[in-house]
This record gives structure tokens, C-alpha cells and sequence, in this order.
């Protein structure tokens, strides 16, 4: 359907782009069976400059250099422009800068294209501005279905979740695409950040509207060249980036799954980190702004990143599966991942979409995921390290009858890299449920299938804007996977599957001190690797001598057990817990807690501490001000006492206070 309407303050009026022009280019009709058009080049030394024409059946599939419009090689074009044109049913591409500089390509349409459509092609190119482009309809092949590369839920693929790095093989094999990243298709293809985007849209995209994938050095034409050596775009700061729409697509805007030397790409592949000198990585880090952007109606998410420092004002995102996902890729080395302020989140507008199948005829309006009809929908998902929400509003994520919903959540479901510090500030809820935690199901899952770190995972509301409780932490309280931080004195919100606790609250570590069992084999081996590798690290893997694993590990307080899931689990200052093992060896630890936090623990069965204080009671070691041990008959007691406030950036890794125990 025709949606024309600004509804909650989201834009979904419907684009309109003339296709027709006086000036036509086109090729042969037959070209429309064997994907072989015409090209238009510019070299070096040449000057091209396109205005108000109209091209069709254009380009040569699977063939390179044979694109509609091609800036090749042709350095410095200060002054030349592309405009006001439009590119429509072509086989390749629709423009592509290749070694060029500072060209202005504005006020463009393309419809119906094959492969990445405003393709910056190796890296080296800046200086080029991209400014009111409309892409419509960017397919992968003239007439296959895209293999893709991405996080889809394991519910909506056509494989299962154990033939994926196959899969992803045969995404990158080249035989129906010209790149193996054309399988993962975007509008918008950009590999060096040292350029301007603004006001353009990307809709109806097969794969990304939007889509940042940077090498470490510019590739092709340009490997191993000084120029390439000396160019460094993961470190480079992004010239200029906001009012650009994303809606239609799968995913909106992705900036992560960075390119590799063979154009393959990893799903969790190398973070951008801009520097004041991008040669030197010691050098001033920098923040990345990004503004006034607007994601809508994407199948899966509108905003994913990965990187630091990335601050993103006044976003816009409506009626996706996801609104925003970011991922960290220093690993809290960075004062913050991301911070996402003066925002607004909707999670169902007026806009129904166009109901096809039973579920969405009956619910009335298209659903983001028609394989997963019941997949929960989220406004922002916590995930990786230091993540903060600040001023932004949330409307209509509520439950119904057809699916679940909330404002706040977790990537679906995380294997690493959360926190305890994540927060919100000044958030507004309008018909909306602040906070979900789903119950673990397979289909909702991606490629961390079986991740337990997210169980971990707590939400810090500085102001009381989500909870009506002032610095508090939301934590997950379903019933199956609660935590030992919840206890008598938290609010439970059923409803949200979490509990709402105030205090200090940090992480608790339980590591063995011997030799553990092999990481298990997850989705994200190695990440950045191209398909080879990725292969070869899962055979090696599954070829390696396995190793008994680590008995697990309970923790009981007030007489409710605990149980604790990938050695980690979330605390708060003042409890008291008895630990239940088999191991011998046990390492506790604590992290991102305040000075003067403390925590005591009984070990039945544990005789020895190997650092600490002795205590000669356990009333002493009670109103012990430091770090320390007491043992009775039966158990050994531990006191960890944290001495400072950790100092910043706040680190899951970095421990306060730890102390090794053994029978």
C-alpha cells in the first residue's frame, strides 16, 4: 500500500522519483536477457559531467568496470557532478567511484538495480559527496534470491543452524555476484568514511540500505601501494553523516562487517575507531556523530554498528524488528560504545504495511518477520560493554494477542561482552512497555545459539525515568535464570521477566583455577575471517581433544539456589551467598562495583585462601574493612572488599578484588 502520512513524528511518506528524462540511454531490448548493457566511463585526464539524463538496461553482470556510470581511476574530479538522473533496470551497479575524489553525485534516482548501487569501490576515495540520492529496489542477481551474510533468526532461514559457515561459503563462492558482499546487497556501499552523505535514501533494498564496510587498507587496484599502506579508514573520521533514510530493507543502516583483503567479510568483523591521526593508533581517539537519521519498516534492524565512541542524535526508527543494536569493538578500552540521545522509538505506527500471509491478515498489519509472526519487537537492544540511552521517548511497544514487545532489551541472544554500567536517563514511555526480557526460544536466536552471557546483563537507570526507582538496575528475573543480586527488597516485574534492585551492583566471577574445557564452538569463530578460514578454524575445533568440563557452580541465598551460567553472574554490595560446588579451585572475583562494596561468601567443603586476611571469627570477618578469610568446622568464608571506585572506563575485566580458594 501507498502510506503518505508523518505518523508519531516519523516520515513514511512515500518517495516519488521521475524515471523518465529527455535524454535516454539505453541497450538493446534483448539485454534484458542476457544482463549485457551498455557502460559509461570516465578515466583519468577526462572530465564527465551528467545532468538530467536517463539511463536503462545498463551495465554487464558480473563483470568488472562495466557499470552505468563509472568515475575508474580518475584521481582529483573537484567540480564533476552527476545529478537530477535516473538509472533503472540496469545489471550493474549504478554509480561507481573507483580512485576518484571530490565528486558530486546529487539529486539522483535508481530503481530495479543489481548489486551495490552508489558503490565506493576500493577505499582510497574521498572528499566525494553523496547528497538527496533515492535508491529504490536494489536487488542481488537480476532474478535469483540473495544467499546473504548476516544475523538473520534461525526461524527465517532455509537451512539449519549447522550448515551455516556452508552457507556462507556459498555467499561468498562468486558464482551469481560480482563481490561476495553483492549477496548481502546495499543501496549505499562505503568503504572509506572520508566522504559526505546527506539527505539520501535507501528503500526496498534485498539486504542493506546503508551499509559501512571498511578494509583495513584500500583493496583492489590499490593493495599493497604506498598510497593504500598510508590510508587507513577504520581510523578515519567520518567527513559528514545524518538525514539520510533507511526503510524497506532488511537491515537499515549497518555499519560493522568490515571487508577483508578477498572482499569476503566476518559477522562480528573489526570496529571503527576514528583518530585524530589515523596512522598512529596510540593517537586522540574520536567520536563519530551521527544525526537526524530516520529507519522504518526494516525486516530486521534500523541501526546496527560496531566501533566506539559512536554518538547518534535525534534517530527516528519505526515499525523494524530491532531498533537499534550497537556492539562494541575495543571491548570497554573507550569511555562509551555508543550513546543514543534525543531519540524516538516506535515500535508499531499507523503505517499497516501490506498484510500477506495468514498471521499478518489476521493481526491486520505486516509483521517485520512473516517466517516468525510471535518475534518479539524492541526499541533498543543492549549488547556489547557501554552502551547509553539518554532523552529519548518510546511508543506503543506493548503485548498482544500475536507477539510480545518492550521498549528496552537484549540482542537476542548475546554470548559476550555485557556489563553492568549500560544505562538510561530521561527516557518517556507512551503506550509502552519499558522493559523485555524474552524466554530463551531457538528461532529468535542467531548465531550465538546457546550464549549465556546475556542472563547477566543489567540496565542501569540513573534518574528512576524507567523503573520510578532512582539509580536502580533492571536484571533478569524469569524464573529459570534469576540472579543472586534480586532478593525481598527488589520490585519483580513480571511482565518485563526482570527484577528491579537498587544498590550497588556489580559482577561476580567464578573461575577455575586448572586447566577448563575447550570454549565451546559458537557462531562467531573468528571474527572478520573470510569462509576458508572460518571452516578450517570449526574443523580444527571440532578435531581438537576435548577436555571434562568445569563442574558447574550454584549460589544459594536466603535459601533459593541459583544457578550460575558461564562463571559469571550479577551481585549486589552486602549480600551474603553460599557457594555449592565440586571443583577444587575456585577463582572469585568482583568488577564495576563502588568503593567500600563488599560481598561474603560461605564454601562449604573449601579449607584454603590463598591471599587475604585472617580472620578469627566469622563476626570479624563480617565488619572486616579489606579483603578476607575465616574457617570454621565445615566451610571456609570469604569476604571480597572492593578498596576503590574503579577507575574509567568502567571494565567488566578489570577485577577489584579477587581471591583464590581451594579444598
Amino acid at each position: 500500500m501507498h502510506f503518505g502520512k508523518i505518523t508519531f513524528d516519523v516520515d513514511q511518506r512515500g518517495e516519488v522519483g521521475l524515471l523518465t528524462r529527455n535524454i535516454k540511454i539505453q541497450a538493446s531490448e534483448d539485454a534484458a536477457q542476457t544482463y549485457f548493457g551498455g557502460h559509461i566511463m570516465a578515466m583519468v585526464t577526462s572530465k564527465m559531467f551528467i545532468e538530467g539524463v536517463e539511463v536503462s538496461r545498463m551495465g554487464q553482470h558480473m563483470e568488472l568496470a562495466r557499470y552505468p556510470f563509472h568515475w575508474h581511476l580518475a584521481g582529483d574530479v573537484k567540480g564533476q557532478y552527476i545529478r537530477n538522473t535516473a538509472i533503472h533496470d540496469t545489471f550493474n551497479r549504478c554509480v561507481t567511484v573507483h580512485g576518484t575524489h571530490n565528486l558530486r553525485v546529487e539529486n539522483n534516482v535508481t530503481y530495479n538495480t543489481v548489486g551495490h548501487c552508489f558503490f565506493l569501490e576500493d577505499g582510497i576515495e574521498t572528499g566525494n559527496q553523496f547528497v538527496r540520492n533515492l535508491a529504490i529496489q536494489t536487488k542481488c542477481h537480476p532474478t535469483k534470491k540473495c544467499v546473504p551474510t548476516n544475523l538473520a533468526a534461525n526461524g527465517e532461514n532455509d537451512y539449519t543452524y549447522e550448515n551455516r559457515l556452508a552457507v556462507r561459503q556459498a555467499s561468498f563462492s562468486g558464482k551469481d555476484t560480482l563481490l561476495p558482499s553483492d549477496n548481502t546487497v546495499a543501496s549505499f556501499w562505503i568503504t572509506n568514511p572520508d566522504n559526505t552523505f546527506v539527505d539520501n535514501v535507501a528503500a526496498g533494498s534485498d539486504e542493506n540500505g546503508f551499509w559501512l564496510s571498511l578494509p583495513e587498507h584500500p583493496n583492489g587496484a590499490f593493495l599493497g601501494t604506498d598510497q593504500s599502506k598510508n590510508t587507513w579508514p577504520r581510523r578515519t573520521r567520518i567527513r559528514e553523516f545524518k538525514g539520510n533514510v533507511a526503510h524497506s530493507n532488511f537491515d537499515g543502516f549497518m555499519f560493522d562487517r568490515n571487508i577483508n583483503v578477498d572482499n569476503t567479510f566476518g559477522l562480528a568483523g573489526n570496529s571503527y575507531l576514528p583518530k585524530e591521526n589515523p596512522a598512529d593508533p596510540n593517537s586522540k581517539s574520536l567520536e563519530t556523530v551521527f544525526e537526524n537519521l530516520v529507519t522504518y519498516k526494516n525486516r530486521n534492524g534500523g541501526f546496527w554498528g560496531r566501533g566506539e565512541l559512536f554518538v547518534v542524535k535525534n534517530l527516528k526508527t519505526a515499525d523494524n524488528a530491532i531498533g537499534f543494536t550497537m556492539s562494541s569493538g575495543a571491548f570497554g578500552r573507550e569511555a562509551f560504545t555508543s550513546v543514543v540521545m534525543d531519540s524516538l522509538f516506535v515500535g508499531e505506527s499507523e503505517n499497516i504495511g501490506n498484510p500477506v500471509t495468514p498471521e499478518e491478515k489476521a493481526y491486520g498489519r505486516s509483521l517485520p518477520k512473516r517466517l516468525i509472526p510471535d518475534f518479539p519487537i524492541h526499541g533498543y537492544q543492549y549488547y556489547d560493554y557501554r552502551v547509553d540511552v539518554a532523552n529519548s521517548t518510546f511508543v506503543n511497544y506493548q503485548d498482544n494477542k500475536q507477539r510480545e514487545a518492550g521498549a528496552l532489551s537484549w540482542l537476542l541472544f548475546t554470548s559476550s561482552g555485557v556489563t553492568t554500567e549500560n544505562t538510561i536517563k530521561g527516557a518517556k514511555y507512551v503506550n509502552a512497555k519499558p522493559v523485555h526480557f524474552p524466554q530463551y526460544d531457538k528461532r529468535f536466536d542467531n548465531d550465538n545459539r546457546g550464549g549465556s552471557a546475556y542472563r547477566t546483563l543489567a540496565i542501569h537507570d540513573l534518574d528512576g525515568t524507567t523503573t520510578g526507582f532512582n539509580n536502580s538496575y533492571v536484571l533478569l528475573h524469569d524464573g529459570q535464570f534469576d540472579v543472586p543480586a534480586t532478593d525481598d527488597t527488589c520490585k519483580i516485574q513480571p511482565t518485563w521477566n526482570a527484577s528491579v534492585c537498587t544498590g550497588d551492583v556489580g559482577r561476580l566471577y567464578f573461575r577455575g583455577v586448572g586447566p577448563v574445557a575447550a570454549p565451546r564452538l559458537g557462531g562467531g569463530l573468528n571474527p572478520g575471517a573470510g569462509p576458508a578460514q572460518q571452516i578450517a578454524a570449526a574443523a580444527a575445533a571440532a578435531a581438537a581433544p576435548a577436555r571434562p568440563p568445569e563442574q558447574p557452580v550454584a549460589v544459594v541465598r536466603n535459601g533459593k539456589e541459583f544457578k550460575i551460567t558461564g562463571n559469571q553472574s550479577v551481585v549486589r554490595s552486602g549480600t551474603e551467598v553460599r557457594v555449592n560446588t565440586e571443583r577444587r579451585e575456585v577463582a572469585l572475583s568482583l568488577s564495576e562495583m563502588n568503593k567500600d562494596s563488599w560481598v561474603v561468601f560461605e564454601l562449604p567443603g573449601f579449607a584454603n585462601a590463598a591471599s587475604g586476611t585472617k580472620q578469627d571469627s566469622l563476626d570479624a570477618l563480617r565488619k572486616a574493612s579489606e579483603t578476607s578469610y575465616f574457617k570454621d568446622k565445615d566451610s571456609l568464608w570469604v569476604k571480597l572488599f572492593v578498596p576503590a571506585d574503579p577507575e574509567p572506563p568502567v571494565r567488566p575485566t578489570i577485577m577489584q578484588a579477587s581471591i583464590n580458594v581451594s579444598r
